[in-house]
């Protein structure tokens, strides 16, 4: 697709990956009085410290949509493109799929007040809080939907305040040829190396843009090693220390986050997961059908083979399957995920 600025020279944008059907393969089990009740299919990658693929399951390098999980590298275009100097907590919530909290909701505000700018100028779709505890309170206090309390919501205010800092256009700063989301283009195809194989809507309202499994993981490694002071550095600061700013309290990104050191995370809707250590080893993972409920325990199962403690991980790697009030299974990965004894 056409840019609106050149890559850095070090770095090599290759090919789009293939646009075709995912060659997914079985990732976890629904396991109910020790029988496998359902089986949800997907594709798993594991990175080692130097990039290589330590460990892949299903189809790594067709396209596919980040969705949410490709806003850690959309953050960084920003930087790049030129947003202002924003604090940790709401550089966090410019990569944040939030629950609407009112932390949430206070940082979006700063953020686009920083610009001069209000809500009404938002382009993102009115929406509902994420988390269902925040929407029920929300509904019970007689609110409706809103632009803020949509979780894309810092994304969508950091993109505003970045076109006003550059005198760009505000009205249109969703459409794919305005020179904010090309700025964008040209960093995801950056970080993960590779071309842009299609570009659609996101359920957001912006641009989304489809790379590969295998791209997408390399982008948050290289997120994850990237010295401090750098736009790649920054975002990543931001969204270790304010693991709750990026997605909620006690949701289960930000508890992973809390438990293993120095990782960096981020999910998207349609079962993304992405996490990458300090030293570089990263997993990436998509459920083929969407269910959020095998994307912890897929992701546990990949931590695995980058050498995570399997007593930090064990609170993450199943979901009890309950019959008659009281467990009587549970959601795990499927056995060819896990990490075999040398």
């Amino acid at each position: 697709m056409t840019q609106s600025t050149a890559l850095p020279p070090h770095r090599t944008v290759g090919d789009p990956p293939t646009v075709r059907e995912p060659a997914h393969v079985p990732v976890a089990h629904v396991v109910r009085g020790g029988l496998v009740e359902g089986v949800h299919h997907g594709s798993v990658v594991v990175l080692a410290a130097d990039g290589s693929v330590e460990f892949q399951a299903g189809d790594i390098e067709a396209a596919f949509y980040p969705r949410s999980a490709l806003k850690p590298l959309q953050a960084v275009g920003l930087l790049r493109a030129g947003l202002p100097p924003l604090d940790d907590p709401s550089l966090a919530l410019v990569a944040a799929s939030h629950s609407g909290e009112e932390q949430h909701l206070t940082a979006a505000r700063g953020i686009l007040a920083a610009g001069g700018l209000t809500e009404d100028e938002l382009r993102n779709v009115p929406d509902l809080p994420y988390d269902p505890a925040v929407r029920d309170e929300w509904i019970r206090r007689g609110l409706g939907p809103t632009r803020l309390a949509q979780n894309c919501s810092g994304k969508h205010a950091a993109m505003l305040l970045t076109a006003r800092a550059r005198d760009w256009r505000l009205d249109d700063y969703l459409d794919p040829g305005h020179p904010l989301q090309r700025e964008l283009a040209a960093t995801v195809e950056d970080l993960t190396g590779q071309g842009i194989a299609r570009v659609t809507v996101d359920g957001c309202g912006a641009p989304l843009f489809s790379v590969s499994l295998l791209g997408l993981t390399r982008a948050a490694a290289r997120l994850a090693t990237a010295a401090p002071g750098t736009e790649e550095g920054r975002v990543a600061h931001a969204m270790r220390e304010h693991p709750e700013m990026v997605s909620g309290s006690g949701r289960d990104v930000a508890r992973l986050v809390r438990a293993v050191p120095g990782l960096l995370a981020k999910d998207g809707f349609e079962g993304v997961q992405i996490a990458a250590l300090p030293d570089g080893r990263a997993v990436g993972v998509k459920i083929a059908d969407g269910a959020d409920r095998a994307r912890m325990p897929v992701t546990a199962a990949a931590l695995a083979h980058c050498g995570v403690d399997a007593g930090v991980l064990a609170p993450f790697a199943t979901t009890p399957v309950i019959g008659g009030g009281a467990p009587v299974g549970a959601l795990r990965a499927a056995d060819s995920l896990a990490l075999q004894a040398t």
